[in-house]
């Protein structure tokens, strides 16, 4: 978090792709590249793929293995890579401009709580309807516009991993480049989605009433 102190407002992207977000050599490559090329501030939370199927992913011992030659000397000023990252923490920090982010629900609801503008990139499972939803319904988030849409979760995921499906690096910076524009419709829909969160759970907000409701029924229903 001392490094994020250090960063203008709003000024960082911060990636993190969930608990089980992990993507082949190959495609990290096109991220960090991407990620260089945009010009931004970075903060990415990344991890290796599982070595024996259906454990989770795990922190790198060594990132000159994966990403690109000279790539954390290069971006040393502006960029920062970690393994496991404190997620809600980091979004709520005042210099997160934009989170990339698999588009898990939890994260996307995060998200949109500390007003974060989010470009959706799913993996697996109902992610792809996430984006769908976040996107291209609500327009709360942009994507990288890439064709995987005869893909499913577990065919998606598996691509990423060994390298069968890569986001190129041009892809990636101009996706980077729309998140963090701080002019854009999305960003405000985004800020007034926060607004409206935080509405919701305040005494007399609908989802504070809702809970308070659900309470009443819970012990009347348990004195019959």
């Amino acid at each position: 978090m001392k490094w994020l102190d250090d960063q203008p407002v709003g000024s960082v992207v911060f990636l993190c792709f969930g608990s089980r977000g992990a993507f082949g050599v190959g495609q990290v490559h096109e991220i960090a590249h991407g990620l260089e090329h945009s010009g931004y501030r970075f903060l990415w939370s990344l991890r290796q793929p599982p070595r024996v199927k259906h454990l989770p992913p795990s922190d790198h011992t060594n990132f000159d293995g994966v990403l690109p030659e000279g790539f954390l000397d290069r971006t040393a000023e502006k960029g920062l890579v970690c393994g496991w990252a404190p997620q809600f923490k980091i979004l709520y920090h005042p210099s997160i401009g934009g989170f990339v982010s698999h588009g898990g629900w939890n994260s996307i609801m995060e998200s949109l709580w500390c007003g974060v503008p989010i470009l959706v990139w799913p993996i697996y499972a109902e992610q792809k309807l996430n984006r769908y939803r976040i996107v291209r319904d609500l327009g709360l988030g942009v994507e990288v516009t890439e064709n995987d849409e005869d893909m499913n979760g577990r065919d998606l995921l598996m691509a990423y991993t060994d390298g069968g499906h890569l986001v190129k690096r041009e892809k990636v910076k101009v996706a980077v480049k729309a998140l963090m524009d701080g002019e854009s419709e999305v960003r405000r829909k985004v800020k007034q989605m926060s607004e409206t969160c935080r509405e919701t759970v305040r005494d007399g907000g609908s989802s504070f009433a809702s809970l308070g409701q659900f309470i009443t029924d819970l012990f009347a229903s348990m004195k019959k």
